[in-house]
Order: C-alpha cells, then structure tokens, then sequence
C-alpha cells in the first residue's frame, strides 16, 4: 500500500467550513476517482486535519497525481484561497498489526 497524506492546518475560524467542505465534498469527489481503496479523515486536539488517501501501488497513486490532482487542488484553492496551510507526503507501508494477527 501507499498512502497519500495531506494536512491542514485552519485558521479556527475555518476549521468547521473546511470540515464539511472536505467531508460533503472534496474527499467524496477524489474517491470517485477509483485511485484509492480507501480514506481516512481526522482531527486532532490541536485544530488541525489529516487526510489518508491509501492507494494499493505506486501506479495509482501516480496515476491520480498526473490525472486528477490538478482539478482537486484548484477547487480547494477557489473555495479556501487563504486561512489553511496545507502540507503533503507519500508514505510506503512496511508493515500493519491489527487486533487478531498480523
């Protein structure tokens, strides 16, 4: 698996309008693009946002990169053009535990 991790970081006044922006549509609109098995969004105590984009390969992942990131981030942009800092990273999983086994 390879996972595509994305923070932010709000101004509080937008932590709750990014919450339902990211919530009702831009995480809905990118897991139609069928590039990732599944994803993952939290908060933290700290007021910020995390997001986990797990894609099965690196094909995927590259293949929403090239294809469909442009779109995504230009939405995000034209409805929070400031207030968020936003940071990214691609993480390979080595390994996961879960409750009854390996």
């Amino acid at each position: 698996m390879v996972i595509y991790e994305v923070n932010l970081q709000p101004e509080p006044q937008l932590f709750e309008a990014i919450t339902r922006y990211m919530l009702d549509r831009h995480i809905p609109q990118i897991f139609e693009t069928g590039c990732f098995v599944d994803i993952t969004f939290e908060r933290c105590d700290e007021g910020r946002l995390r997001t986990c984009y797990r894609a099965a390969d690196r094909a995927a992942l590259d293949h929403y990169l090239a294809v469909h990131t442009a779109a995504m981030r230009a939405d995000f942009i034209e409805h929070f053009p400031q207030g968020v800092t936003v940071s990214r990273a691609v993480w390979e999983e080595l390994g996961q535990w879960r409750a009854g086994g390996r």
